[in-house]
């Protein structure tokens, strides 16, 4: 049983995603992190940007469509949430500027950005359904198979989707190869007639 539970915690943190980040932001200047997430993902984030007389910085959360998630003008500390709806490339922007263009002191920015089961807030979840602890693990379990199902399943959907790829690759570089060949034999048939025809209008064959 022990080593049950520790295989369930080794899987949930391989399957889980948490990823906390520190950079510096100089002013005037603009900083972007980019993941891919899969569809039905809850992510969840937490910044915090250090003090900086002057200047003002804007956070936007954007997918790959341009669609604004999240935006914060002057932006210094807090929170953003939001479900993803299709598997899709999502980009968080950090820009800040001094007004003026003058210069001014970096902004150190803390980011702490979870998806997944990490991201849920089992404590929260445990008193509004009013559940016991035990209730709790299970329902961590449940979402950790889930996760586990869900990611097979894409798993085996790109797989079928390189197949099917690989496939209309091949077919296409079958039927290309037949025209290219075909192409080839009707012009040196070409060539061997015109020669024909020429050497015999020279007379030099009969």
């Amino acid at each position: 049983m022990d080593f049950l539970q520790v295989f369930i915690v080794i899987l949930a943190i391989c399957l889980s995603s948490i990823d906390a980040i520190m950079f510096h932001l100089s002013p005037n200047q603009k900083k972007c992190l980019r993941e891919e997430i899969h569809k039905d993902v809850l992510v969840t984030g937490v910044y915090e940007l250090s003090d900086a007389p002057g200047q003002k910085t804007h956070l936007t959360v954007t997918d790959s469509k341009e669609h604004i998630l999240y935006s914060k003008e002057g932006a210094t500390k807090g929170k953003f949430a939001f479900t993803t709806e299709e598997y899709d490339m999502f980009e968080v922007c950090f820009e800040t500027k001094m007004p003026g263009g003058g210069q001014g002191v970096d902004r150190e920015v803390l980011l702490n950005l979870k998806h997944g089961i990490e991201a849920k807030s089992y404590d929260d979840i445990a008193k509004a359904e009013k559940l016991k602890p035990l209730e709790v693990e299970l329902r961590k379990l449940e979402d950790l198979s889930k996760s586990i199902v869900d990611d097979f399943a894409y798993m085996r959907a790109r797989e079928e989707e390189m197949r099917d790829t690989n496939e209309s690759t091949h077919s296409r570089v079958m039927y290309f190869s037949i025209f290219s060949m075909g192409c080839l034999f009707g012009l040196a048939t070409w060539q061997v007639l015109y020669l024909r025809r020429y050497f015999k209008a020279k007379k030099l064959i009969e």
